[in-house]
């Protein structure tokens, strides 16, 4: 905010004093209404609302202290700061205990007075601002923990809303952190399952030998070690929903089965000759293009059909960074409370500092980045230093289709002319959707000339 928006009362019973506040103020910026005494005063505060008011404790009328009360009581956002030649610390503190922001002794030093107003209007603006985010989060967390926004989450909610009270199958795909786990549970928590089990297994985080055990159960003594009847997932999710993340890390042999027990909402138990019936809705996450995994003979084309009937792709945080500073404050006051402290800030630095982060990890890296910046700060805001991370060293480089390069792949081996290549050709690709397939204007954009784009557009073409 522009200083010349802030509007200051200096109250003093001396000439010399508001003659002196009104002119380093004015000089900065600010604009200033000056009051001669403690009643002239409350009654300005009456007709006005303002940013800061700089009042002494020791006027002709009344105290400083009875005006600050009421400055409290008629507009709790007035930021005070009093000042006094003639104080105890019991006044100073009494003071501070009737909300003054701060205290400045006279005589002062005109810098450290002006200090001490910056700070306090950027402690107001920052309370202003998490009122607003406050009453964001209660808009905006429709779902849950789910925040957001932005555009992109606005039309996934819609969607949520539309699929939950059908017994369609979804596939909600994205990049690993993003939240695909938050939008199944919204998803079943908005169906009439709501009351019904929401059971989830990660497909690709159990061996593929326990992994049919796991989903449909086995009868005692079918393998070593079954030592009696096991219900699989299927069955204690009946009537309720089955979340299976990472769908396209499951085998080829588990799709099979998978696929009757999709289709005829029956299947045997490892071991069993008899089938179980159940009735469960199936949600499925992936962080691959499925698609491009049944092109290439790893996905089953039938079960992907089968599974994404509905799709919602929850887009990276680098694509939604206006959900940022939301998400930021969601996880400083979930954290906050957890570990017993009063942080309930982020100061606009540090959300800028955030905002050049691309964030590979999505929302799980930034949860995580505010649970050790909550756990390292020893103030009540989290500042650019509070915040564990090294924003300036961006450590991946993106190429073709979004396929990321690791920097730190470095140290287990890489094939660099590989990667060049592929960096190369993923330039190439994105110079040619920036000029709408103009060649000649693709060429310009990666400062190269048109026979030597040719010449590498035709080379990566004959490499593939």
């Amino acid at each position: 905010m522009a200083k010349s928006a802030y509007h200051i009362l200096v109250v003093d019973d001396e000439l010399s004093m508001r003659e002196l506040l009104e002119y380093l103020l004015n000089k900065e910026g600010y604009q200033v209404t000056c009051a001669d005494s403690g009643k002239q005063a409350i009654e300005l505060l009456d007709k006005k609302r303002y940013d800061l008011m700089i009042c002494d404790i020791r006027l002709g009328d009344i105290t400083g202290l009875d005006v600050l009360r009421a400055s409290k009581d008629k507009n709790p956002a007035t930021v005070v700061i009093m000042i006094s030649a003639y104080v105890t610390t019991e006044v100073a503190v009494e003071a501070m205990n009737e909300g003054a922001y701060d205290y400045v002794p006279k005589p002062f030093d005109n810098d450290e007075l002006k200090a001490a107003v910056k700070n306090a209007l950027e402690l107001k603006t920052l309370e202003q601002e998490k009122e607003s985010l406050d009453d964001q989060l209660k808009k905006n967390i429709h779902f849950k923990k789910i925040v957001g926004t932005s555009p992109a989450m606005t039309h996934i909610f819609s969607l949520i809303r539309q699929v939950a009270p059908t017994r369609t199958n979804v596939l909600v795909s994205g990049e690993s952190g993003t939240g695909k786990e938050l939008i199944a549970r919204a998803i079943h928590d908005e169906s009439e399952r709501s009351a019904k089990p929401f059971v989830a297994i990660n497909c690709g985080g159990i061996p593929e030998n326990l992994m049919e055990s796991e989903l449909f159960g086995h009868v005692k003594g079918s393998f070593t070690g079954a030592t009696q009847d096991k219900k699989g997932l299927f069955v204690v999710a009946h009537k309720g929903t089955v979340f299976l993340d990472e769908i396209g890390e499951l085998s080829m042999p588990l799709q099979v089965k998978l696929l009757r027990a999709v289709q005829e909402k029956a299947f045997k138990p490892v071991g069993g000759n008899e089938d179980i019936e159940v009735d469960c809705r199936i949600i499925s996450a992936t962080n691959k293009n499925l698609a491009k995994e049944v092109i290439e003979g790893r996905f089953r084309e039938d079960l992907f059909y089968r599974l994404n009937v509905i799709e919602i792709k929850v887009p990276p945080l680098r694509e939604r960074k206006g959900d940022l500073k939301a998400l930021a404050q969601h996880f400083l006051d979930k954290y906050s409370r957890e570990m017993g402290k009063e942080i309930k800030k982020i100061s606009s630095y540090a959300v800028d500092l955030m905002n050049k982060y691309d964030f590979p990890g999505n929302v799980r890296e930034l949860e995580n980045l505010m649970e050790r910046s909550v756990a390292l700060s020893s103030t009540n805001i989290i500042l650019p230093e509070s915040l564990a991370l090294s924003v300036h060293k961006r450590r991946w480089i993106e190429g073709v289709e979004g396929k990321r390069y690791d920097l730190d792949d470095v140290a287990k081996g890489v094939a660099l002319d590989v990667v060049l290549r592929e960096i190369e050709y993923a330039y190439l690709k994105k110079a040619l959707v920036f000029s709408d397939g103009n060649k000649n204007r693709a060429a310009e954009l990666l400062g190269i000339t048109f026979r030597s784009f040719r010449h590498r557009l035709g080379k990566m073409a004959d490499d593939k």
